[in-house]
């Protein structure tokens, strides 16, 4: 196991994970944030005030807004940006990643146009090398206070799975392996789609008869659509599909499912973003899997219905009643 481990994203997920890397008192840790004032703030307070209040960095982890400095020696790269800026950051950082050190992406969505998920843009922005997907119900904000979680950890090459499961494994983390990386990241795109239609669902007070059936419904179509593209219908039903999807769905930490709420609660997606602290993964992720089940004829009307609201103005109270007058199926 390498002795040091650098963070590329100075996110509440990012702070996280630097925070827990650090418990390993093997593990030199580095966090790096882009913008340099934040950087310098983080660093003298031990805090990222604005998106995980009052938890302290320990004075152990390195933070840094130089790249260069950031990277310099690190056995393993742990990749903490939003999708939608990932190909840009990782373009910036190429000239600096030698070929054999591999990464862990903690990023959870695909890209709008590619419809590539994180693993695949780093591999064809850096060259193949080895990635490690870890996914699971892991809100950033019990992490870094330490509460129980636990996740997996998912390559094609199950020996650096271990050696990352080892690397973040901790008496409050616990950490699985899993080869279906596919799965693993589909999983954790497509439940933030279905955590804005419950947000929907709590906004518009509609209980928790419909939450769960949402929920349930939801699940289907995420393991539907992940094997249409290649996963393991068994991850969905592990920590990174229903395990993530229920914590996304009922936590008050959900960005996604707080763009929901606020939705059908009347707001428009312009002002619910203006306001936002954190990026709401699913907004973009909504877009990829509309465009792409409609490519793949994948049948997605939770999904469609997300869309329809989030871009073609329809009413929330519309969607719902969309997806209640279905034709009756079997289950």
């Amino acid at each position: 196991m390498g002795n040091k481990v650098t963070v590329l994203g100075g996110g509440a997920m990012g702070t996280a994970c630097a925070i827990l890397l650090s418990e390993n008192p093997e593990q030199e840790v580095a966090l790096w944030t882009r913008n340099p004032e934040h950087a310098a703030v983080m660093a003298q307070s031990r805090q990222n005030e604005r998106l995980l209040p009052g938890v302290k960095i320990p004075a152990s982890v390195a933070i840094t807004a130089d790249v260069e400095a950031a990277i310099d020696g690190a056995d393993i790269l742990v990749a903490a940006v939003p999708t939608a800026f990932l190909r840009e950051a990782l373009t910036d950082w190429a000239p600096l990643l030698t070929a054999d050190r591999p990464m862990v992406s903690v990023i959870k969505g695909i890209e709008n146009e590619t419809f590539l998920r994180p693993s695949e843009i780093i591999s064809e922005i850096l060259g193949q090398r080895g990635v490690v997907a870890l996914g699971g119900p892991s809100h950033a904000e019990e992490i870094s206070r330490r509460l129980p979680a636990s996740v997996v950890a998912a390559s094609g090459d199950l020996s650096l799975a271990k050696r990352v499961q080892a690397m973040f494994t901790t008496d409050r983390f616990r950490v699985y392996t899993n080869v279906d990386i596919i799965g693993v990241e589909m999983a954790a795109a497509l439940k933030n789609i279905v955590a804005i239609a419950a947000g929907i669902c709590d906004g518009l007070g509609f209980g928790d008869n419909a939450k769960a059936g949402l929920i349930t419904r939801g699940l289907v179509e995420m393991t539907r659509f992940g094997t249409a593209m290649g996963a393991e219908a068994s991850t969905f039903s592990g920590l990174a599909g229903l395990g993530d999807l229920v914590t996304t769905c009922v936590s008050p930490y959900g960005r996604n499912r707080e763009v929901g709420e606020r939705l059908g609660k009347g707001e428009t997606l312009e002002q619910i973003q203006a306001d936002m602290k954190s990026v709401a993964e699913g907004v973009w992720t909504t877009r990829s899997v509309y465009e792409l089940s409609d490519q793949r004829d994948v049948d997605m009307p939770i999904a469609n219905e997300v869309y329809q609201v989030l871009f073609e103005g329809k009413s929330p109270t519309a969607a719902t009643e969309s997806l209640m007058l279905r034709p009756p199926k079997r289950e």
